[in-house]
Order: C-alpha cells, then structure tokens, then sequence
C-alpha cells in the first residue's frame, strides 16, 4: 500500500474521476519502469483518483508485469430510466426487435463514470451498430448516461463471454477498444439481475473486434447476501511505446 500515487485521467473533451485502462495501465507502466517494486506473482498498490482510493494489483510472471486488475472505489449506481427502446434502436441505427426488453432492458450503472448499458439480441446486431449522431444529441447528450455500453450475451465465442461496444460522443471517443470504467458498470448490471446470492459473477469481455483492435477483459462481481460487495476489472497488459521530454 506504501506504493500510492496520485492519478489524473483526459479524454479529448474532458477529465474523468476514473477510468479503467489508464488505471491498470498506469501501475504496469509503473512496475516496468522499476517505480513500483514488484513482490511476487501479485503486488498491491493504490492510486488515489477523483473518485477515491482505487486499489490494483500487478500481475508478474518471472520479474516482469504482465497485466492488473482493479478494484472498484464505488460500488455500482444504478441511473434514471433511460428513454424508450424505439428511441434507442433508432441511436444506434437497429430494429427495435434487435434490443431485449423486461428483465433485459436496457439500464444505466455508474462506478464513478455513468455508462447506458444495452443488452443486444446476438453479436450480428451488434456489429451493425451505427449511432445517428443528430439521435444521439437529441436524445442521449444531456441524460444521466451519455455514453453507450453495448453487449449480447449470446456471443459467437462462448455463451459467458460477451460481446461489447462502446460510445462516448460527448467524451471525444466515436468508439473505444477497451473501456474498464464500462466493464464495471455492465457487472453492476449483470449482478443486480443475477439469482447469485453468495459468491462471484465473472464474465469476459470482448471488446474493440469492429476496430481491428480486440482486447479482453476480466469481469467479477463479488456477491454476498444477494448485494454486491465488490467489483473488479483486469488482463492483460503490454508496453506499445515509450518517449522521453527534455525539460530546460
């Protein structure tokens, strides 16, 4: 816990109070450069955000990091209703019959950064997304949840792995490979529907295939007396580049 370091987070429009990937990049990027000493297969450290204390831990293998996984500061908020299912499946450019409804519905969850969660009927709709930016504004911009968190559970992989994507017009991302800080609202959303009363909730995430840029991450919701007690988020993780700046 001595290894604690103070974090900011930028989109291209704004700063966030937490995200996921510059969370757990930021500890892998900080036991690469020997900044934080790693103490075996698992090292806890802690990086203070706008939303509080965010415990990580490192995973290493022979001396180097190879991925994290996060601990949610705050547990899962769930939002207003969101507006109504033909008004989404005209956002996000699908048939209403593409959106599940009763249990399934689409529904808002925050762990410090507010998502609308959409569960879609199979990975064929959700490869046909495309937002109507004009539906979007008009629609989604000023309500709780601007950006949009879209899965199917029916994933062409396997039945507990999902299928995601993700929107954030208002925060400068047309879409994102990888979105920790939506990974956890989404098991927010899968725990409060779960018949799990003790025990842990874990999923995969496949995100960022409609990109060319796929990643996968690691989902748990910890689950006692039927409330959720903790949320988490990891993988994998590698370094892509590395600079330096002179400072006169």
């Amino acid at each position: 816990m001595g290894n604690t370091r103070s974090v900011r987070i930028f989109t291209p429009f704004t700063e966030l109070p937490f995200a996921g990937h510059p969370t757990i990049g930021t500890a892998f990027v900080l036991a690469q450069l020997g900044e934080i000493t790693l103490t075996g297969d698992g090292t806890r450290v802690v990086l203070e955000e706008g939303v509080g204390p965010v415990p990580v831990s490192i995973y290493a293998k022979d001396g180097d990091p190879t991925g994290a996984q996060l601990t949610v500061a705050l547990l899962p908020e769930a939002g207003p209703e969101p507006p109504s299912n033909d008004i989404l499946a005209a956002i996000l450019s699908l048939d209403i019959e593409d959106l599940l409804t009763g249990p399934d519905r689409p529904q808002a969850f925050s762990c410090g950064v507010p998502y609308l969660c959409i569960q879609l009927r199979n990975s064929d709709a959700l490869r046909r997304v495309r937002i109507n930016r004009d539906l979007w504004s008009r629609h989604l911009e000023n309500y709780w949840a601007p950006s949009v968190y879209l899965f199917t559970a029916n994933s062409d992989l396997d039945p507990n792995r999902l299928h995601t994507r993700m929107f954030a017009p208002s925060l400068g991302v047309e879409e994102d490979p990888a979105t920790g800080s939506a990974a956890v609202a989404v098991a927010g959303y899968l725990a409060s529907r779960s018949e799990m009363k003790n025990g842990i909730l874990r999923r995969q995430a496949d995100q960022g295939v409609e990109m060319g840029r796929p990643s996968l991450l690691e989902i748990e919701a910890e689950i006692k007396d039927g409330a959720i007690t903790a949320v988490r988020v990891g993988g994998s993780a590698i370094m892509v580049c590395e600079g330096s700046i002179e400072i006169p």
